[in-house]
């Protein structure tokens, strides 16, 4: 795997403090495991990327960062503190993220959509605004006032006034930056801020990630875009199939055979599910071994009992021509032994008595001979005759 590389347009800022503390992070959904045992830290002025296949469980394990998800086993922790199990408490907490769908309040304003994250922010309750006292004037124009500085440092506040709907794509994914870092965050975590934007955009949110770097605050992102990741990120985290592979800087990470099997789709020794995937190729070539050994002994008996019906066939055949052979002797015989009746004198064959013969022999005088023993009644007639 190679990327290009260009030229970071600040230098990373020195590690700080510790800000995220994930430690064994799991999530199953039924008896599907998301995310297994996932542990990462994130320390301030870092920016840290989370890549890898689709379905490597990388927003999942985001949604456990923020509190959308409660994760089955493991925790989460804030500059040291275990995060609660709900999404507006960890916000309030210092956790803020922009989702892979972008989620404005397209009928809103840019500048109400960015007054939208400050609510963490602002002291002022229901009744204060409900009554609109001095409070809660103070309060509203320091926020639209921090609003309008976040506009400007993300290049959109000529647009304030415009709705969220009308804007370029490119745009409104700045936008949903812009009020994510009106909760004041120390922790921003981008999910794929880059999908769907040209090369131009691309460049213009990566020095914009580098700018929100040197306000501070940590930045933990998921990206496909491995020129974008590479280019900018101090550590990577490559998940494959819910479990972290490696971890390193760009360069370890860019080298690992492992990680680039796992982006072509590759198996490879020790891989999260290969246990799993082993045991179904045994099963599968036993299967296929078994289906081989039935195929030979099936064909080994066709054959078999081929050659037994021709060899049977063979036999009846040389029967049946002998058979043919010794008719045909008889018959000549028979034609033979005819002829020599018909054609020859009373004197030199005569005929074999029968069983009729007296009856013959009395019609034989008067020279008539009729019925069985014809033979013997014409030799008689004949004799008859000659006398």
């Amino acid at each position: 795997m190679t990327t290009d590389t260009i030229t970071k347009a600040t230098a990373s800022a020195p590690a700080g403090e510790t800000v995220l503390d994930a430690r064994g992070v799991t999530m199953r959904f039924g008896g599907l495991t998301a995310v297994r045992s996932v542990d990462l830290t994130v320390r301030s002025g870092e920016i840290v990327g989370l890549i890898g296949p689709n379905g490597a469980g990388k927003t999942t394990f985001f949604n456990c960062l923020t509190g959308l998800y409660i994760p089955t086993e493991g925790e989460v922790r804030y500059k040291g503190t275990v995060l609660p199990p709900k999404s507006f408490k960890v916000t309030a907490a210092g956790i803020a993220r922009t989702f892979q769908n972008i989620r404005l309040f397209s009928n809103m304003t840019v500048l109400e959509n960015v007054l939208v994250g400050r609510h963490t922010r602002t002291k002022e309750g229901l009744w204060s605004a409900l009554l609109r006292g001095p409070g809660f004037h103070k309060a509203e124009a320091a926020s639209r006032k921090r609003a309008m500085e976040l506009l400007e440092f993300v290049g959109l506040a000529g647009k304030a006034d415009h709705l969220a709907r009308n804007l370029p794509y490119g745009e409104q994914r700045k936008l949903e930056i812009a009020r994510a870092l009106a909760s004041e965050p120390g922790l921003l975590l981008l999910d794929e801020p880059t999908a769907g934007m040209n090369p131009q955009e691309t460049r213009a949110t990566e020095e914009l990630v580098f700018a929100i770097r040197d306000m501070g605050i940590a930045v933990l992102v998921i990206e496909h875009d491995m020129r974008f990741i590479m280019n900018l990120c101090d550590r990577v985290a490559v998940l494959v199939q819910g479990e972290k592979l490696v971890e390193g800087d760009s360069q370890t990470v860019q080298s690992d055979e492992r990680v680039i099997a796992a982006y072509l789709g590759e198996p490879f020794e020790g891989a999260p599910g290969a246990e799993e995937a082993e045991e179904v190729a045994r099963a599968e070539a036993a299967a296929e071994a078994t289906a081989a050994e039935t195929e030979a002994e099936t064909g080994a008996q066709a054959r078999t009992e081929t050659e037994a019906t021709g060899a049977g066939a063979t036999a009846d055949g040389t029967t049946a021509a002998v058979a043919d052979s010794d008719a045909d002797t008889d018959a000549d015989s028979d034609s033979d032994s005819d002829s020599d009746s018909d054609g020859g004198s009373g004197a030199d064959a005569p005929a074999a008595p029968h069983a009729d013969a007296p009856e013959a022999t009395a019609d034989a005088d008067t020279g008539t001979g009729t019925g069985t023993g014809t033979g013997t009644a014409q030799a008689s007639g004949t004799r008859k005759e000659n006398d």
